[in-house]
């Protein structure tokens, strides 16, 4: 039997366990159980669930391509992640939670600004669709393109079907299930995507006879942070600009919503220690995985292929059976990652088009409601799919560089921190924060982003240029504050919150509630 018939195998397996797992804990009677998993997670579940869905194929991919490329000078962007991971946490996590609850039991971020802001003309949560509709459909698109590049390192199928593969793959077990049996199976492929990107880089150091012969053969510079890994001194906008990744934590809706998921607030101090751990471990072994990479297999005409391609030369490519099946595990591992982060994004981004929904058909049960979203489920995956498919760059067989894994992800994450990062922050802080500040910061954040990173308008050397590349500025930089500044202006410009918005402020804002 040839190696790839036993790496199917290997992967029916995986695919088999996590749709019997989705089954499992299917429990979508209404909205709160479909987007908010009842609000049931365990410490376990609420933790790992967040950090695999946080990460995705990026990790696998494109942080160690990164790194292979250029160094530890890129490693500011796991510095940044860790130290948004640990703040998201220890400020953020438990009195989202408990606002949640006041703000009328919110199910969904769109619907707890609403509620929070007592919005009754909608203009909040509509405008908070509008932004989770464009963003999390590129991100979801990341997660497909991230597949289309992983199954044909590994079989003899095309960009194209690997896409549409991991796509239905993906859409398949997130309308069986809902957040409960996404959580639950991401929690478990939380531990294979830590096992693989932990011990591949151990292994291979191993193979190459310890980490001197490593070392020897990394280019000079890159074990130094403050080295472009060319030679020069890495600019002091690119080390802000990887910082700031940090500052997107406080605005991933689908890292938020589980969150707010876990289901008692004294667990949330328990799975800050899990998921702290977690991240630190899996970001350290992914710049491990990069350096590693580079020493052992020079020359890799694109960087992000690099875990892949040491799996294949350490397992798959040695014959041995032993070595083929674990190099398959190692390779699930990956897939892990993919489809944790693009499950979520498909989930909670396929929430807000049920928002606008529920705005319009007032009178639908909650079990309309569910089979509507599920509906939104494929609409948001069918737009994700032709942005993925779209990427595809004959000439190199594979995803173009320029909407590679690594774009595509910076793009929405930039979007999601901006957008929602400050309003979340002051929302959660400051007590004077108006419905009117909210909506104009939501808009600033969310069209900076956009209009920083596409919309030419700097003369270049060659024409007109985005301010992306004219400044070489993270546009999460300038998103994130502009939108501060915004939702500050526009607040203190406003009339002052109602004394019953005070009340709940006041309420979120006590030690716990007793559950």
């Amino acid at each position: 039997m040839s190696n790839q018939i036993w790496i199917l195998l290997i992967f029916i397996l995986y695919f088999g366990l996590i749709i019997t797992l989705a089954l499992r804990f299917r429990k979508s009677k209404n909205l709160s159980d479909y987007f908010l998993a009842g609000r049931n997670l365990n410490t376990w579940v609420g933790a790992l669930s967040a950090q695999t869905s946080d990460m995705s194929g990026w990790l696998l991919m494109g942080l160690p391509g990164a790194i292979y490329a250029a160094g530890t000078g890129r490693a500011w962007i796991a510095v940044g992640l860790i130290i948004g991971t640990v703040l998201n946490w220890i400020f953020v996590a438990k009195r989202l939670r408990r606002y949640t609850i006041i703000a009328k039991n919110s199910v969904t971020l769109p619907e707890f600004l609403e509620n929070r802001f007592h919005d009754t003309s909608h203009a909040l949560k509509v405008i908070a669709a509008i932004f989770f509709s464009i963003f999390f459909t590129v991100y979801a698109a990341s997660g497909f393109v991230a597949g289309g590049t992983l199954l044909p390192q590994i079989f003899d199928i095309s960009y194209q079907a690997s896409v549409v593969i991991i796509a239905s793959f993906v859409v398949l077990y997130t309308l069986i299930g809902g957040l409960m049996a996404i959580s639950w199976t991401d929690s478990i492929q939380g531990m294979m995507m830590l096992l693989a990107i932990f011990f591949l880089p151990l292994i291979v150091i191993s193979t190459m006879g310890g980490w001197g012969n490593v070392s020897a053969n990394i280019p000079t510079g890159f074990f130094n942070m403050m080295s472009d890994g060319a030679g020069g001194t890495v600019a002091v906008r690119s080390i802000i600009s990887d910082v700031a990744w940090g500052l997107g934590y406080f605005g991933m809706p689908h890292i938020l919503i589980k969150l707010i998921a876990i289901k008692k607030e004294r667990y949330v101090s328990r799975s800050a220690v899990i998921a702290i751990i977690w991240v630190v471990l899996a970001l350290g072994s992914a710049v491990l995985t990069g350096l590693v990479g580079r020493a052992f297999l020079p020359g890799l005409e694109n960087p992000e292929t690099a875990f892949i391609q040491m799996v294949r030369t350490i397992f798959i490519d040695r014959g041995a059976l032993w070595a083929v099946l674990v190099g398959g595990l190692f390779l699930c591992g990956m897939f892990a990652a993919i489809k944790s982060t693009a499950d979520s994004q498909l989930l909670v981004g396929s929430s807000a088009i049920g928002d606008i929904y529920k705005m319009a058909n007032k009178k639908a049960s909650d079990k309309h409601l569910v089979w509507f979203s599920r509906c939104a489920v494929l609409v948001v995956a069918v737009v994700a799919l032709w942005i993925a498919l779209d990427a595809y760059d004959p000439v190199i067989g594979g995803p173009d560089r320029s909407t590679g894994v690594m774009v595509l992800v910076a793009m929405a994450w930039a979007g999601f921190g901006s957008a929602f990062g400050p309003l979340v922050l002051l929302s959660l802080f400051w007590k004077r924060t108006t419905r009117i500040g909210a909506i104009v910061g939501v808009a600033v954040g969310g069209l900076t982003v956009i209009i920083w990173q596409y919309i030419p308008m700097v003369q270049g050397v060659d024409g007109l240029v985005t301010l992306n590349t004219s400044t070489g500025l993270f546009s999460l930089v300038p998103g994130f504050f502009l939108s501060l500044a915004a939702i500050i202006i526009g607040s203190l410009l406003t009339k002052k919150p109602s004394e019953e918005i005070l009340t709940e402020f006041a309420t979120a804002s006590k030690a716990l509630i007793e559950e």
